[in-house]
């Protein structure tokens, strides 16, 4: 499960098995975890976050989406 960014009380991740899907990162803080595809930037699952503070993880994942992809494609490789 390769970590991409700590940020605050976020943990932003990937597993090791996503590459079967489009290019996108979990965030997860204490039992909180949600989903986020990364182009464009959108929220695809939501296991307990309200909603204020989604809007306040969309915005991370946003400002780190560079990031985020050349994680993604440095380990699955760019033709995902």
């Amino acid at each position: 499960m390769p970590n991409v960014l700590k940020h605050g009380p976020y943990r932003f991740y990937f597993f090791s098995n996503d590459g079967h899907e489009p290019p996108h990162v979990h965030v997860d803080r204490d039992d909180l975890s949600a989903k986020f595809w990364l182009n464009p930037v959108s929220l695809t699952h939501n296991y307990g976050f309200a909603s204020h503070e989604l809007t306040k993880v969309e915005r991370i994942v946003e400002n780190f989406n560079v990031q985020f992809l050349e994680a993604w494609n440095g380990y699955f490789g760019a033709g995902r």
